[in-house]
C-alpha cells in the first residue's frame, strides 16, 4: 500500500474532483490519496466523487483555508 499527496490548491471546480477521479483510477486497492484543496466547492465535489466510484473518505479537515481528503482505494 502506497499513500500519494496531491497538492490541488489554486485549482477550482470542476478541476479538484476531476484529478482525484484520474489519481484514484490508476490506484491498487487499500492504496491512500491525500488531496488538498482550496476550492470549497471541493467539499461537496469530492464525496460526490467517492459515492460514484465507491472508494472511501476517511477523514476530512480544514485548516488555514485548505481542505485535505484522505481517501482509501477500495
Amino acid at each position: 500500500m502506497t499513500e500519494t499527496t496531491m497538492n490541488l490548491r489554486g485549482l477550482k471546480c470542476p478541476l479538484p474532483a476531476l484529478w482525484v477521479g484520474k489519481k484514484l483510477s490508476g490506484l491498487k486497492t487499500g492504496d491512500l490519496l491525500v488531496a488538498e484543496c482550496t476550492d470549497l466547492l471541493a467539499a461537496v465535489d469530492i464525496p460526490n466523487l467517492l459515492h460514484k466510484t465507491g472508494d472511501i473518505l476517511e477523514e476530512k479537515t480544514e485548516a488555514d483555508g485548505v481542505l485535505s481528503f484522505r481517501i482509501r482505494k477500495k
